[in-house]
């Protein structure tokens, strides 16, 4: 990738290569992440890009247009088409979720039960809203959570399971007869909210979900390399990809060659699914810096952009105040959530250098990304480790890649 002289851009070039050493030194030669990339633009000028390390077991090195699974960066995406729905008209964030899925017109919250024994249930408070599904407040979860007997019973059911028996149209059928966590709006905690979304999307428009991404957001804006599927004609740019498993150390959890991501799944997951590269995804952050456009193509509108990327959590709270799950951030004190992402709303609190209004998220293989309005800096790091949380890299990046700051734009 071609990169400008990060000087004129406010930036210190033998700062921002520090971070290269930290990354090499700290995590890729010891083994902690086999491959590595880091992007750093401003003004949408891509001031700083290096890669780390090798592709995986075959041991090549590090591509510059190398494929990953972006996981959770997905969100952001499913988010924005599901926002471009809002903006015509056909959906608004207070509508409830069972307008578009009848199937949820009885939802209850768990009272007790579970676990082998029947679930005892209660009414929610209240329906639970799209705007719900965007911030993660719908009294959903995850599987992988491993707090009670509301995820047991979305493991027992494998409604994750991509490439298994279940489209998103069964999904919400499952989850009919598994009672919430918690009444929507009263929680926030990380969950399939974004799956469900991506099903809302599929009925408002009678499209699958790859087909309204492609045609609405990674068509205009040229991002060749995302979709839910890697074609046979870039399999030798899709990176291995690693979990750390307890007891055994870092396991190959998904070589390239014999990948997933080799064939269509059965549910297009909204929520997690796509491959990308981090020049695709830096132009995907730069639409949204530029408040819904980019090179000509209007995603969306700016008053669109800035409703998103504002706090919508109940009262103002931020993640931590109003949650007890597991999430792949290191904290999120000082951090609210948006319509598709957190933004953070109180440098003090998160300890972290930044703005207060920049918006961010990651994937649990590793990738991560934020995007600071104040001073139109974008950063994309990619690698492919599971869990997330394993390295506290991503707190890391930030603070050195503000240490390397000159110029700023704030007063």
């Amino acid at each position: 990738m071609k990169t400008v002289d990060p000087a004129r851009h406010g930036f210190d070039a033998e700062r921002l290569d520090r971070i290269d050493r930290f990354i090499a030194d700290r995590y890729v030669a010891p083994g902690r992440f086999r491959g590595t990339q880091l992007l750093v633009s401003r003004d949408g000028a891509p001031v700083h890009f290096s890669t780390r390390g090798v592709m995986g077991e075959d041991g090549r090195p590090m591509a510059d247009d190398a494929l990953f699974r972006i996981a959770s960066m997905t969100k952001p995406v499913t988010s924005v088409a599901f926002m471009q729905l809002v903006e015509e008209g056909r959906v608004a964030l207070d509508d409830p979720v069972a307008t578009v899925i009848p199937e949820w017109k009885d939802l209850a919250v768990r009272a007790g039960g579970g676990g082998g024994a029947p679930f005892v249930t209660r009414p929610p408070a209240r329906p639970m809203l799209m705007v719900d599904l965007l911030r993660h407040t719908s009294g959903l979860t995850y599987s992988f959570q491993y707090r009670g007997n509301v995820d047991a019973a979305y493991r027992a059911t494998k409604l994750e399971d991509w490439y298994g028996p279940h489209d998103l149209d069964a999904v919400v059928r499952l989850l009919a007869d598994i009672p919430l966590e918690f009444s929507p709006g009263d929680e926030w905690n990380y969950s399939v909210s974004t799956d469900i979304l991506g099903l809302v999307i599929q009925r408002l428009t009678d499209t699958p979900l790859d087909a309204v991404f492609r045609d609405r957001i990674l068509g205009p804006l040229g991002m060749d390399d995302t979709g839910f599927v890697v074609p046979d004609a870039k399999i030798d740019r899709l990176t291995d990809c690693y979990a750390m498993a307890p007891g055994k150390g870092m396991l190959l959890y998904d070589a390239a060659e014999s990948s997933a991501w080799r064939r269509p799944p059965t549910q297009l997951s909204g929520g997690g699914g796509l491959v990308s590269s981090a020049a695709d995804y830096h132009r995907f952050c730069r639409m949204l810096l530029a408040k819904g456009t980019l090179d000509g193509a209007r995603i969306l509108a700016p008053k669109t952009v800035e409703l998103m990327t504002i706090n919508h959590l109940p009262g103002g709270r931020d993640i931590a105040s109003m949650s007890k799950s597991l999430f792949s951030e290191a904290t999120n004190a000082g951090a609210g959530f948006g319509l598709g992402f957190a933004v953070t709303t109180d440098l003090a609190a998160v300890m972290l250098p930044g703005s207060v209004g920049d918006f961010y998220w990651g994937g649990m293989f590793s990738t991560a990304f934020f995007v600071d309005p104040v001073e139109r800096i974008i950063m994309i790091f990619m690698a492919q480790l599971s869990p997330s949380n394993t390295w506290p890299i991503r707190r890391q990046i930030k603070t050195m890649l503000y240490a390397a700051l000159t110029e700023t734009r704030r007063g």
